[in-house]
């Protein structure tokens, strides 16, 4: 059966060219979609829409700003995108869209413009000049939001079956960029489109695919025991969805990288809103839930994976391959706001929403195993981290999977960041 065409990926593609086509069948869209004459389309270029597109345009009835998500092959895959309400009504601060289309291929979202900035630009603001007083505003605005979420969870913490989970569109952002939908292949999707059979050029070094997936990395001295590899077949088998109800589900943003965050600014203090809620759900798999929100506001930054150039001129990074093992010394660092988010992370969200689980019974063993194939999904599959496969050069490519490998990986001797999280989030220690 044909698949019916997507609008949006055909104004993605287009925007990405220029020329002003996009704009115009963007007002098309938003015409036959809500009958609105759309005025100045404008389209954003930044470093955050990898797999979305937005901007804003004019109406007689004011200015507006649009967002959507467009992944590849959307109309074949489960779930619905958009549910907006769910977390409106679940209590969670979150901004309603004026307009809204969930028709596959033309889903669309529409707000009323605002002057506040997203919070992922206030964050990069203090990666490249740390003030303190904006950046205790900031993480404290970070922890009333995730006091609210945890709230939230709490609330909404219930059992879940197989097939409730599998429903959720939150897995195309993980599982579902593993395979071919809808058949299922593996290795397939963007795994198979990005890396399988591919070069990666390092400083100093270049592998083969076949080579370096089955490599250990060591890592500024600390060796992993994973290679790629292995974490994307690990990735493959644990979070099937099927495999992810064990753990219960919750009412979840699912995708809240703080592209999709407002910061208001009122007072002298600050507010976090949601928005653009395009894989919220009902039964997200808990342990899924932070996932996106912890890589990619947090371990993500600064600048390695949406500012890969600026990356290459702040930070050093060089390999060399000894048998089957990579070695890499690199002198990238999280910044001090970036140090400051995780443990409010751990501190007012993972560590009491884990404990409610292990109280319930309802925590897996293997819950680590879980947080860290989702975290290492996160970098990899987003987008192609292969030096000049987009926007990647050597050195942001050869940190980037760097520091994939030490959120997929537990070392094997000794600790890093992210077991050191792991542990503070452990509701069996301490």
């Amino acid at each position: 059966m044909t698949q019916p065409t997507s609008r949006t990926a055909e104004i993605r593609t287009l925007a990405k060219a220029g020329g002003g086509e996009a704009e115009r069948l963007l007002a098309d869209l938003l015409c036959d979609l809500f009958a609105v004459e759309a005025r100045n389309v404008a389209i954003n270029h930044d470093q955050y829409s990898l797999n979305s597109l937005n901007g804003f345009f004019e109406t007689d009835d004011g200015a507006f700003f649009f967002k959507f998500h467009q992944e590849e092959g959307e109309e074949a895959m489960s779930g619905e995108y958009y549910r907006a309400d769910i977390l409106a009504k679940a209590g969670l601060p979150v901004d309603q869209p004026l307009l809204m289309s969930v028709l596959p291929g033309e889903q669309i979202l529409v707000y009323r413009r605002r002057t506040d900035p997203r919070f992922s630009d206030v964050l990069r603001a203090l990666d490249m000049t740390d003030d303190a007083e904006a950046r205790e505003k900031a993480v404290a605005a970070e922890r009333v939001l995730s006091e609210a979420v945890l709230k939230v969870y709490l609330d909404t913490l219930h059992p879940v079956s197989a097939a409730e989970v599998a429903a959720e569109p939150i897995h195309r952002l993980f599982y579902e960029r593993l395979i071919d939908p809808p058949a299922g292949a593996y290795p397939g999707g963007r795994l198979s489109r990005f890396y399988v059979g591919e070069d990666f050029a390092f400083p100093g070094l270049t592998l083969g695919w076949d080579r370096l997936s089955r490599c250990r990395f060591v890592v500024n001295g600390i060796e992993y025991k994973d290679g790629i590899g292995a974490l994307f077949d690990a990735a493959h088998e644990r979070l099937a969805p099927a495999r992810l109800a064990d753990a219960g589900g919750v009412v979840a943003h699912g995708d809240a990288h703080n592209a999709n965050v407002w910061y208001e600014e009122r007072e002298g203090s600050a507010r976090l809103a949601f928005f653009d809620p395009a894989f919220a759900g009902e039964n997200i798999p808990t342990l899924l839930a932070e996932v996106k929100t912890t890589f990619h506001n947090i371990l993500a930054h600064p600048f390695w994976l949406y500012d890969p150039a600026v990356a290459a001129e702040r930070y050093e990074a060089s390999a060399r391959l000894e048998g089957d093992r990579l070695h890499v010394t690199m002198d990238f660092e999280p910044s001090r706001v970036r140090r400051a988010l995780l443990e409010v992370k751990a501190e007012a969200l993972w560590r009491p929403l884990l404990a409610a689980l292990k109280a319930r019974d309802m925590l897996p063993a293997d819950w680590r195993r879980v947080v860290r194939l989702g975290l290492f999904l996160c970098p990899t599959l987003v987008m192609n981290l292969r030096a000049g496969a987009t926007s990647h050069n050597p050195v942001s490519s050869l940190i980037g999977l760097s520091i994939a490998v030490m959120a997929g990986s537990e070392p094997v001797a000794g600790e890093d960041a992210v077991t050191r999280f792991l542990d503070a989030i452990d509701p069996g220690r301490g």
